[in-house]
């Protein structure tokens, strides 16, 4: 019987033989062996051995990809937690009331990573907003109401104490001369206690996609649910 087969050369066979766990460790060659022995056996054999070695490899590609997603979500949830503690202890710092609204403008829409912060209370004094102006430009006054209108609560959606949104420029009378560049804000509506009218604290951002309504708002929530506190300590 004659025989076509190629052999090795001995130099690659005795190296071959003497280290074959860096042949089963060799991605590139182990794919070479196989598609070669898919060759040797013909296209009418179904070489099961080799279609669940595929399916395997399938399988630990989609693990990996989960696993990366999982990690890099966690890191995420991870820095949006520090993101909001460092945003509280910041909070906690001003001793005055004109120096917690210059705090809001500051050092928390830094931390924050916002370009724009309002403070929007509701009144019965119809002042046009003057007493809040002489304050700063971050406190803005509204008439009863204007919370529900605005976040959209009086047109029968449920009562949420974050709303996240995006859009193609804000309102004048939340972000002033910032309005035309917001792409997207949250809404965090405040609870000042009774006998107080709401308020609402608006985190304006230029990147359309900070805040979406698919974003998770636990740690928002969080955050104003603090914030209430720190206001309901400046209005006693």
């Amino acid at each position: 019987m004659s025989s076509t087969t190629a052999k090795l050369d001995t130099p690659l066979r005795d190296a071959i033989l003497a280290k074959p766990d860096a042949v089963l460790e060799d991605q590139g060659l182990m794919d070479a062996l196989v598609t070669a022995n898919e060759r040797a056996m013909g296209s009418n054999i179904v070489d099961l051995r080799g279609i669940a070695m595929e399916r395997m490899e399938a399988r630990l590609d989609r693990l990996e990809d989960t696993h990366r997603s999982v990690i890099a979500a966690a890191y995420e949830n991870l820095a949006g937690t520090n993101q909001i503690h460092r945003a509280i202890l910041r909070l906690l710092d001003p001793t005055d009331f004109p120096g917690f609204l210059q705090t809001l403008n500051g050092d928390l829409a830094e931390i924050m990573r916002v370009d724009s912060v309002s403070l929007v209370l509701e009144t019965l004094q119809d002042d046009g907003g003057a007493a809040a102006a002489r304050i700063g430009d971050v406190l803005k006054t509204a008439s009863p109401g204007f919370i529900d209108a605005y976040v959209g609560t009086n047109r029968g959606g449920p009562a949420r104490q974050v709303t996240l949104r995006q859009m193609q420029g804000g309102t004048p009378k939340i972000f002033g001369n910032k309005a035309d560049w917001i792409r997207s804000e949250a809404c965090l509506r405040l609870d000042l206690g009774n006998g107080r009218l709401p308020g609402l604290l608006v985190l304006g951002s230029e990147d359309p996609h900070q805040f979406t309504p698919q974003h998770g708002t636990d740690l928002l929530t969080f955050f104003a649910g603090v914030f209430e506190r720190s206001m309901c300590r400046w209005l006693a």
